[in-house]
């Protein structure tokens, strides 16, 4: 299994419209890919900004390149991100998972 992460920031006061807009976006497009053991959507208050940390657990590279296209290591956008994002990770963290509970 391949755990991948993926983090982004916004300001404080778009942070709850950009929550929702992963859950009407993101969300179903990560778990509606073949492969995919599941999705974590988290965040954290950093004053005036709002970082997210998204994880992922996939079956395989095969399912990875399925979400992220021909080239993993590329992060994934969505149209509205820009509106969203001050700040964003323009790739990826892939890690293979050894255990899991």
């Amino acid at each position: 299994m391949i755990m991948r992460t993926w983090r982004g920031w916004t300001r404080a006061e778009d942070a709850d419209a950009y929550a929702a807009y992963l859950m009407e976006t993101g969300h179903p497009g990560y778990t509606s890919t073949p492969g995919n053991r599941g999705v974590t959507f988290t965040r954290r208050d950093d004053g005036e900004r709002v970082e997210f940390l998204l994880t992922s657990i996939w079956d395989s590279w095969d399912a990875v390149r399925a979400f992220a296209g021909p080239d993993p290591e590329r992060a994934v956008f969505y149209p509205q991100d820009d509106r969203f994002l001050v700040d964003r990770e323009l790739t990826v963290g892939h890690y293979e998972v050894f255990a899991a509970g």
